[in-house]
């Protein structure tokens, strides 16, 4: 009997360039060939979980576009940001190709992930991204003024374990769901009085009703 699994496996999505029409022919390139390496590299590189590959356009790179304009959006004079616990690039590669003046520094403790982002910056020609494969914790004192994460941890342990890295006055920006309010409420009191949480802007995917949120944590001391 012939196999006609290969028939049957689910279609892999690229719907970007329908979804931003604005982008670049270059980003669009950019995106398109990320995407192409991110599904190569899945197979041995545990980036992207196997139910989310098929429409990695929208669950990833649509979300990081549209979070990573409210990032800008909202410190538009941003000339460096750190995007902690990078692992796969999201929103950190999709944001250095949108903002190519704005340095990225991707930090992650899995090596084979670092070298995954190591690969991408580099096929991409991304001469605005570096990689460190380190703690987030054992970043300089007083270091970060922009950061930004997507699955990283909660608001509340993330604001803990960059409380020294962040300067005062900088600005950390939480990739949230719909229930980010929630997280907001968590955050312990004694972290209240250095931190001020506020939603800097809401979306939907282009597919799907899901809201999903974007939320600064700002350093005030």
């Amino acid at each position: 009997m012939e196999n006609n699994s290969q028939q049957e496996a689910p279609q892999i999505y690229w719907r970007v360039d329908e979804w931003f029409p604005d982008l670049s022919p270059e980003v669009k390139t950019r995106l398109k060939t990320y995407h192409d390496e991110l599904i190569k590299f899945n197979r041995t590189v545990n980036l992207i979980s196997a139910k989310t590959l098929f429409v990695a356009d929208a669950l990833h790179f649509a979300d990081s576009i549209l979070a990573s304009k409210i990032i800008h959006g909202a410190d538009p004079q941003m000339d460096q940001i750190y995007d902690f616990g990078s692992g796969n690039g999201f929103p950190g590669i999709v944001f250095a190709i949108l903002y190519p003046s704005v340095k990225v520094v991707l930090v992650d403790t899995d090596q084979r992930k670092c070298e995954f982002l190591k690969h991408i910056a580099a096929t991409l020609n991304l001469k605005n991204v570096t990689v460190e494969n380190k703690n987030v914790e054992s970043l300089p004192e007083n270091s970060v003024k922009f950061a930004m994460c997507r699955g990283f941890a909660s608001i509340s342990k993330s604001i803990l374990v960059t409380r020294k890295c962040m300067v005062k006055g900088g600005h950390f920006y939480h990739l949230k769901s719909e229930e980010w309010g929630i997280e907001v409420g968590e955050i312990p009191s004694q972290l209240c009085s250095i931190w001020t949480p506020a939603l800097m802007g809401e979306y939907k995917l282009p597919v799907g009703a899901v809201k999903f949120a974007v939320v600064r944590t700002e350093k005030i001391q």
